[in-house]
Protein backbone atom coordinates (compact mmCIF):
# COMPACT_ATOMS: atom_id res chain seq x y z
CA UNK A 1 0.00 0.00 0.00
CA UNK A 2 2.38 2.46 0.97
CA UNK A 3 4.17 1.89 -2.68
CA UNK A 4 0.92 1.93 -4.10
CA UNK A 5 0.04 5.45 -2.82
CA UNK A 6 3.80 6.68 -3.50
CA UNK A 7 3.60 6.13 -7.13
CA UNK A 8 -0.01 7.59 -6.91
CA UNK A 9 1.89 10.79 -5.71
CA UNK A 10 4.74 10.48 -8.75
CA UNK A 11 1.83 9.91 -11.49
CA UNK A 12 0.22 12.40 -10.69
CA UNK A 13 2.34 14.97 -9.75
CA UNK A 14 4.28 14.20 -13.30
CA UNK A 15 0.46 14.40 -14.83
CA UNK A 16 -0.04 17.92 -12.76
CA UNK A 17 3.11 19.23 -14.03
CA UNK A 18 2.30 18.23 -17.80
CA UNK A 19 -1.22 19.96 -17.65
CA UNK A 20 0.58 22.99 -15.99
CA UNK A 21 3.08 23.22 -19.14
CA UNK A 22 0.28 22.83 -21.34
CA UNK A 23 -1.92 24.89 -20.01
CA UNK A 24 0.66 28.18 -20.02
CA UNK A 25 1.39 27.24 -23.07
CA UNK A 26 -2.06 27.21 -24.26
CA UNK A 27 -2.69 31.09 -22.47
CA UNK A 28 0.17 32.65 -24.71
CA UNK A 29 -0.69 30.89 -28.21
CA UNK A 30 -3.61 32.75 -29.99
CA UNK A 31 -4.51 33.97 -33.18
CA UNK A 32 -3.59 37.40 -31.86
CA UNK A 33 0.07 38.16 -30.75
CA UNK A 34 0.40 39.04 -26.56
CA UNK A 35 3.11 40.25 -25.07
CA UNK A 36 3.00 38.94 -21.45
CA UNK A 37 4.96 41.45 -19.86
CA UNK A 38 2.54 43.91 -20.97
CA UNK A 39 -0.27 41.96 -19.77
CA UNK A 40 1.01 41.30 -16.36
CA UNK A 41 0.87 44.94 -15.52
CA UNK A 42 -3.15 44.76 -15.09
CA UNK A 43 -6.54 46.32 -16.88
CA UNK A 44 -5.08 49.17 -17.82
CA UNK A 45 -1.68 50.74 -19.07
CA UNK A 46 -0.73 53.92 -19.69
CA UNK A 47 -3.80 55.53 -19.19
CA UNK A 48 -5.43 53.11 -21.65
CA UNK A 49 -7.24 49.85 -21.70
CA UNK A 50 -4.67 47.00 -21.76
CA UNK A 51 -5.69 45.04 -24.34
CA UNK A 52 -3.06 42.04 -24.01
CA UNK A 53 -4.47 41.91 -20.25
CA UNK A 54 -7.97 41.45 -21.40
CA UNK A 55 -6.85 39.23 -24.50
CA UNK A 56 -5.16 37.13 -22.27
CA UNK A 57 -6.67 37.03 -19.05
CA UNK A 58 -10.22 38.07 -19.48
CA UNK A 59 -10.46 35.35 -22.75
CA UNK A 60 -8.12 32.93 -23.32
CA UNK A 61 -7.98 32.06 -19.25
CA UNK A 62 -11.14 30.98 -18.40
CA UNK A 63 -11.94 28.98 -21.95
CA UNK A 64 -8.26 27.12 -21.51
CA UNK A 65 -9.40 26.56 -17.50
CA UNK A 66 -13.04 25.55 -18.88
CA UNK A 67 -11.41 23.34 -21.82
CA UNK A 68 -9.26 21.57 -18.82
CA UNK A 69 -11.72 21.13 -16.95
CA UNK A 70 -14.30 19.55 -19.65
CA UNK A 71 -11.33 17.24 -20.64
CA UNK A 72 -10.79 16.29 -16.78
CA UNK A 73 -14.59 15.59 -16.45
CA UNK A 74 -15.12 13.47 -19.88
CA UNK A 75 -11.83 11.36 -19.14
CA UNK A 76 -12.73 10.18 -15.88
CA UNK A 77 -16.30 9.28 -16.77
CA UNK A 78 -14.75 7.42 -19.59
CA UNK A 79 -12.63 5.28 -16.46
CA UNK A 80 -16.03 4.62 -14.80
CA UNK A 81 -17.87 3.88 -17.81
CA UNK A 82 -15.64 1.51 -18.87
CA UNK A 83 -15.23 -0.26 -15.49
CA UNK A 84 -18.74 -0.42 -14.79
CA UNK A 85 -19.69 -1.58 -18.06
CA UNK A 86 -16.56 -4.35 -18.36
CA UNK A 87 -16.28 -2.90 -21.97
CA UNK A 88 -13.32 -1.53 -22.96
CA UNK A 89 -14.84 0.23 -26.15
CA UNK A 90 -17.17 2.27 -23.51
CA UNK A 91 -16.97 6.05 -23.32
CA UNK A 92 -19.74 8.39 -21.71
CA UNK A 93 -21.31 9.12 -25.57
CA UNK A 94 -22.41 5.00 -25.70
CA UNK A 95 -25.09 5.23 -23.11
CA UNK A 96 -26.74 8.18 -25.57
CA UNK A 97 -25.50 11.43 -24.21
CA UNK A 98 -24.72 12.71 -27.46
CA UNK A 99 -28.45 12.34 -28.51
CA UNK A 100 -30.17 13.61 -25.61
CA UNK A 101 -28.02 16.95 -25.50
CA UNK A 102 -28.55 17.21 -29.48
CA UNK A 103 -31.47 16.88 -28.69
CA UNK A 104 -32.34 19.53 -25.88
CA UNK A 105 -30.30 21.86 -27.49
CA UNK A 106 -32.20 21.75 -30.86
CA UNK A 107 -35.09 22.05 -29.06
CA UNK A 108 -34.38 25.11 -27.23
CA UNK A 109 -32.85 26.21 -30.73
CA UNK A 110 -36.04 26.00 -32.10
CA UNK A 111 -37.96 27.41 -29.94
CA UNK A 112 -36.19 30.40 -29.78
CA UNK A 113 -34.93 30.25 -26.52
CA UNK A 114 -32.53 32.84 -26.08
CA UNK A 115 -32.28 33.84 -22.28
CA UNK A 116 -29.54 32.67 -20.09
CA UNK A 117 -28.59 32.66 -16.72
CA UNK A 118 -25.38 32.38 -14.38
CA UNK A 119 -23.34 32.42 -18.03
CA UNK A 120 -24.78 29.34 -19.57
CA UNK A 121 -27.39 29.80 -22.72
CA UNK A 122 -30.72 28.24 -22.23
CA UNK A 123 -29.61 25.98 -25.36
CA UNK A 124 -26.81 24.48 -22.98
CA UNK A 125 -28.97 24.03 -19.95
CA UNK A 126 -31.60 22.59 -22.39
CA UNK A 127 -28.81 20.18 -23.57
CA UNK A 128 -27.65 19.77 -19.75
CA UNK A 129 -31.35 18.67 -18.93
CA UNK A 130 -31.43 15.94 -22.40
CA UNK A 131 -28.07 14.54 -21.48
CA UNK A 132 -28.81 13.76 -17.99
CA UNK A 133 -32.68 12.52 -18.77
CA UNK A 134 -31.35 10.38 -21.33
CA UNK A 135 -28.61 8.60 -19.93
CA UNK A 136 -30.46 7.87 -16.73
CA UNK A 137 -33.48 6.59 -19.13
CA UNK A 138 -30.95 4.18 -20.87
CA UNK A 139 -30.18 2.82 -17.31
CA UNK A 140 -33.77 2.21 -16.14
CA UNK A 141 -33.71 0.59 -19.39
CA UNK A 142 -30.95 -1.85 -19.31
CA UNK A 143 -32.02 -2.27 -14.83
CA UNK A 144 -35.27 -3.28 -16.01
CA UNK A 145 -33.77 -6.00 -18.22
CA UNK A 146 -31.68 -7.67 -15.63
CA UNK A 147 -29.98 -6.96 -12.54
CA UNK A 148 -26.22 -7.37 -13.87
CA UNK A 149 -27.17 -7.12 -17.89
CA UNK A 150 -24.36 -5.01 -19.44
CA UNK A 151 -25.33 -5.99 -22.62
CA UNK A 152 -28.93 -4.65 -22.65
CA UNK A 153 -27.78 -0.94 -20.81
CA UNK A 154 -25.25 -1.10 -24.02
CA UNK A 155 -27.91 -1.94 -26.40
CA UNK A 156 -30.67 0.72 -24.68
CA UNK A 157 -28.04 3.04 -25.39
CA UNK A 158 -27.64 2.46 -28.73
CA UNK A 159 -31.26 2.13 -29.87
CA UNK A 160 -32.13 5.78 -27.53
CA UNK A 161 -29.22 7.08 -29.57
CA UNK A 162 -30.47 6.33 -32.58
CA UNK A 163 -34.16 7.29 -31.86
CA UNK A 164 -33.06 10.82 -30.56
CA UNK A 165 -30.87 11.00 -33.58
CA UNK A 166 -33.81 10.30 -35.50
CA UNK A 167 -35.89 12.90 -33.42
CA UNK A 168 -33.31 15.57 -34.57
CA UNK A 169 -33.20 14.83 -38.55
CA UNK A 170 -36.98 15.16 -38.22
CA UNK A 171 -36.91 18.71 -36.06
CA UNK A 172 -34.07 19.67 -38.19
CA UNK A 173 -35.77 19.35 -41.68
CA UNK A 174 -39.38 21.47 -40.23
CA UNK A 175 -37.16 24.04 -39.22
CA UNK A 176 -35.32 27.00 -40.80
CA UNK A 177 -31.61 26.78 -41.08
CA UNK A 178 -30.98 30.05 -38.88
CA UNK A 179 -32.71 28.26 -36.22
CA UNK A 180 -30.14 24.72 -36.14
CA UNK A 181 -27.30 26.30 -37.33
CA UNK A 182 -25.84 27.56 -33.84
CA UNK A 183 -27.29 24.34 -32.28
CA UNK A 184 -25.20 22.10 -34.53
CA UNK A 185 -22.20 24.15 -34.67
CA UNK A 186 -22.27 23.91 -30.89
CA UNK A 187 -23.20 20.19 -30.91
CA UNK A 188 -19.91 19.79 -32.78
CA UNK A 189 -17.98 20.82 -29.41
CA UNK A 190 -17.69 24.31 -29.47
CA UNK A 191 -16.25 25.54 -25.97
CA UNK A 192 -17.45 29.40 -25.61
CA UNK A 193 -14.92 32.22 -24.65
CA UNK A 194 -17.32 33.00 -21.22
CA UNK A 195 -15.85 35.39 -19.47
CA UNK A 196 -17.74 34.62 -15.93
CA UNK A 197 -15.21 33.12 -13.94
CA UNK A 198 -17.72 32.22 -11.50
CA UNK A 199 -19.28 29.50 -14.18
CA UNK A 200 -15.35 28.54 -14.67
CA UNK A 201 -15.53 28.00 -11.01
CA UNK A 202 -17.92 26.34 -10.40
CA UNK A 203 -17.83 24.01 -12.57
CA UNK A 204 -14.25 22.93 -11.25
CA UNK A 205 -15.73 22.18 -7.92
CA UNK A 206 -17.93 20.03 -9.27
CA UNK A 207 -16.01 18.34 -11.26
CA UNK A 208 -13.00 17.82 -8.33
CA UNK A 209 -15.62 16.51 -5.88
CA UNK A 210 -17.02 14.16 -8.57
CA UNK A 211 -13.55 13.05 -9.49
CA UNK A 212 -12.73 12.85 -5.55
CA UNK A 213 -15.27 10.29 -5.19
CA UNK A 214 -14.78 8.56 -8.12
CA UNK A 215 -11.44 7.60 -7.05
CA UNK A 216 -13.07 6.79 -3.29
CA UNK A 217 -14.68 3.98 -5.30
CA UNK A 218 -11.35 3.11 -7.02
CA UNK A 219 -11.22 0.18 -4.48
CA UNK A 220 -14.34 -1.23 -5.50
CA UNK A 221 -13.90 -0.98 -9.06
CA UNK A 222 -11.10 -2.62 -9.11
CA UNK A 223 -13.07 -5.53 -7.33
CA UNK A 224 -16.00 -4.87 -9.85
CA UNK A 225 -12.75 -5.81 -12.76
CA UNK A 226 -12.40 -8.94 -11.62
CA UNK A 227 -16.06 -9.67 -12.64
CA UNK A 228 -19.41 -10.25 -11.01
CA UNK A 229 -19.20 -13.32 -9.32
CA UNK A 230 -16.14 -12.69 -7.42
CA UNK A 231 -16.95 -9.36 -6.70
CA UNK A 232 -19.81 -10.46 -5.01
CA UNK A 233 -17.65 -13.45 -3.42
CA UNK A 234 -15.58 -10.51 -2.00
CA UNK A 235 -18.51 -8.98 -0.56
CA UNK A 236 -19.24 -5.93 -2.98
CA UNK A 237 -22.26 -4.55 -3.33
CA UNK A 238 -22.72 -5.09 -6.96
CA UNK A 239 -25.94 -2.50 -7.55
CA UNK A 240 -24.87 0.11 -4.83
CA UNK A 241 -21.30 0.65 -6.61
CA UNK A 242 -22.88 0.26 -9.77
CA UNK A 243 -25.57 3.09 -9.18
CA UNK A 244 -23.28 5.40 -7.19
CA UNK A 245 -20.44 5.54 -10.22
CA UNK A 246 -22.96 5.67 -13.18
CA UNK A 247 -24.62 8.79 -11.31
CA UNK A 248 -21.56 10.69 -10.46
CA UNK A 249 -20.19 9.74 -13.92
CA UNK A 250 -23.57 10.74 -16.01
CA UNK A 251 -23.46 14.03 -14.24
CA UNK A 252 -20.27 15.23 -14.71
CA UNK A 253 -20.59 13.89 -18.69
CA UNK A 254 -23.75 16.27 -18.41
CA UNK A 255 -22.22 19.19 -17.40
CA UNK A 256 -19.31 18.66 -19.79
CA UNK A 257 -21.77 18.35 -22.63
CA UNK A 258 -23.12 21.77 -21.21
CA UNK A 259 -20.44 24.08 -21.22
CA UNK A 260 -18.37 22.26 -24.53
CA UNK A 261 -20.77 20.87 -26.44
CA UNK A 262 -19.98 17.19 -27.73
CA UNK A 263 -16.13 16.53 -27.91
CA UNK A 264 -15.94 12.91 -28.46
CA UNK A 265 -12.91 10.18 -27.93
CA UNK A 266 -12.02 12.14 -24.84
CA UNK A 267 -13.27 9.68 -22.34
CA UNK A 268 -12.09 6.80 -24.61
CA UNK A 269 -8.87 7.48 -25.87
CA UNK A 270 -7.33 9.11 -22.63
CA UNK A 271 -8.32 6.25 -20.23
CA UNK A 272 -6.77 3.46 -22.62
CA UNK A 273 -3.77 5.63 -23.41
CA UNK A 274 -3.32 6.17 -19.22
CA UNK A 275 -3.94 2.47 -18.86
CA UNK A 276 -0.82 1.67 -20.81
CA UNK A 277 1.63 3.69 -18.49
CA UNK A 278 -0.30 3.46 -15.02
CA UNK A 279 -1.83 0.31 -15.23
CA UNK A 280 -5.44 -0.92 -14.75
CA UNK A 281 -5.64 -0.01 -11.04
CA UNK A 282 -9.03 2.90 -10.51
CA UNK A 283 -7.01 4.45 -7.77
CA UNK A 284 -4.83 5.85 -9.99
CA UNK A 285 -6.17 5.62 -13.38
CA UNK A 286 -9.13 8.04 -12.77
CA UNK A 287 -7.25 10.53 -11.23
CA UNK A 288 -4.47 10.25 -13.82
CA UNK A 289 -6.72 10.15 -16.55
CA UNK A 290 -8.46 13.11 -15.09
CA UNK A 291 -5.14 15.21 -15.45
CA UNK A 292 -4.30 13.92 -18.46
CA UNK A 293 -7.58 14.75 -20.16
CA UNK A 294 -7.80 17.87 -18.81
CA UNK A 295 -4.83 19.05 -21.37
CA UNK A 296 -5.86 16.78 -23.71
CA UNK A 297 -8.66 18.93 -24.39
CA UNK A 298 -6.72 22.11 -23.82
CA UNK A 299 -4.67 21.59 -26.21
CA UNK A 300 -7.33 19.92 -28.39
CA UNK A 301 -9.04 23.76 -27.75
CA UNK A 302 -5.98 25.65 -28.99
CA UNK A 303 -5.06 23.86 -32.18
CA UNK A 304 -9.55 25.00 -32.92
CA UNK A 305 -8.55 28.53 -32.41
CA UNK A 306 -5.84 29.06 -34.25
CA UNK A 307 -5.31 26.47 -37.58
CA UNK A 308 -7.62 28.49 -39.84
CA UNK A 309 -7.80 31.57 -37.68
CA UNK A 310 -9.47 34.19 -37.79
CA UNK A 311 -12.44 31.46 -37.87
CA UNK A 312 -12.80 28.64 -35.61
CA UNK A 313 -12.76 25.14 -35.66
CA UNK A 314 -15.48 23.18 -33.41
CA UNK A 315 -13.13 21.50 -30.56
CA UNK A 316 -14.72 18.10 -31.28
CA UNK A 317 -13.60 18.28 -34.57
CA UNK A 318 -10.04 17.86 -33.96
CA UNK A 319 -10.26 15.76 -30.91
CA UNK A 320 -12.18 13.25 -33.34
CA UNK A 321 -9.65 13.64 -36.40
CA UNK A 322 -6.61 13.11 -33.79
CA UNK A 323 -8.67 10.34 -31.62
CA UNK A 324 -9.39 8.75 -34.38
CA UNK A 325 -6.42 7.13 -35.99
CA UNK A 326 -4.79 7.02 -32.32
CA UNK A 327 -7.67 4.91 -31.14
CA UNK A 328 -7.40 2.16 -34.41
CA UNK A 329 -4.12 1.31 -33.77
CA UNK A 330 -4.96 0.95 -30.07
CA UNK A 331 -7.62 -1.41 -30.76
CA UNK A 332 -5.44 -3.21 -33.49
CA UNK A 333 -2.42 -3.72 -31.00
CA UNK A 334 -3.89 -4.10 -27.54
CA UNK A 335 -7.55 -5.57 -27.66
CA UNK A 336 -6.18 -9.01 -27.54
CA UNK A 337 -4.13 -8.29 -24.40
CA UNK A 338 -5.63 -5.59 -22.47
CA UNK A 339 -5.81 -6.98 -18.82
CA UNK A 340 -8.78 -5.48 -16.54
CA UNK A 341 -7.49 -7.13 -13.46
CA UNK A 342 -5.34 -5.97 -11.20
CA UNK A 343 -2.11 -7.80 -10.54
Amino acid sequence: MPMTFKSLLIRMAVAAAVLGVILAVCLLIGSEPVSLAKALHGPWLDGQVNIDYEILFLFRLPRVLLAAIIGAALAAAGCVFQAVLRNPLADPYILGVSSGAGLGAMIAAILGWTWSMMGLSAMMLAAFIGALGTTWLVWLIGRAAGRANITALLLAGVVVNAFFSAMMMFLASIARATQVQSAMFWLMGSISQMQQFEVVGTAALLVALAVYGLIRLGPSLNMLSFGPEDAAAMGLSISKVCFIAFAVSALITSAAVCLGGLIGFVGLIVPHAVRLVAGPDHRQLIPVSALVGGAFVALADTVARVVVAPAMLPVGVVTALAGGPFFLILLVRYTRNVHWGIK
